[in-house]
């Protein structure tokens, strides 16, 4: 046997079979499966695998594809994620309202992304800057009591223009440092 294959692989061959188990919360099993089996039908349609879900959480994925083992993994992995306030995320545009626009950041969980935080220049039309399906990257600024998440655009392309307030005014409230002393060159 030596003489055929002296040692193992260091990898599968790119045509042998994989089976990979991926545990998750209970809780999240629900938002893995989706309304009607909708989430997990896509992800066995779009990555061409099988994925089965047991009552303790544990996921089973199998396929033939290597790269769509590895992608549906990921996916499964991100519905199992929760959203951590301060941390950016590409997201794609669900939906444009006049306020603003609905964000999905994960896959099921959206956010609003209002008008004020779309841009540092003003914005008068959310159409004027992004459409549906525009991949955006946005920075998550609150959960408030009902879930409901803040996002801002702006804070990615400024860091550092968002206060703990989500306000991004400046500290003289907006009168453009009106009614201060200018500073004096120091000299040495």
């Amino acid at each position: 046997m030596d003489k055929v294959l002296a040692a193992p692989r260091p990898e599968l061959s790119q045509f042998a079979p994989r089976l990979i188990r991926l545990q998750i919360p209970v809780n999240k099993i629900g938002a893995l499966i989706g309304p009607g089996g909708k989430n997990i039908r896509r992800i066995i349609e779009e990555y061409g695998v099988e994925v089965d879900v047991e009552d303790d959480g544990s996921v089973f994925i199998g396929g033939l594809d290597a790269t769509g083992v590895e992608r549906a993994k990921a996916e499964v992995e991100a519905f199992t994620q929760t959203p951590e306030v301060g941390k950016i995320y590409k997201g794609h545009v669900v939906s444009i309202k006049e306020f603003g626009a609905f964000v999905e950041i994960m896959p099921g969980i959206e956010g609003l992304l209002h008008i004020s935080q779309i841009d540092v220049a003003r914005v008068n039309r959310v159409e004027d800057v992004m459409r549906e399906g525009d991949e955006v990257e946005v920075k998550l600024l609150e959960i408030d009591a009902d879930g409901k998440m803040r996002l801002s655009r702006k804070a990615v392309l400024s860091p550092g223009s968002e206060g703990p307030t989500g306000a991004g005014r400046p500290r003289d409230g907006g009168r453009g440092g009106a009614g201060r002393r200018p500073e004096r060159p120091h000299h040495r």
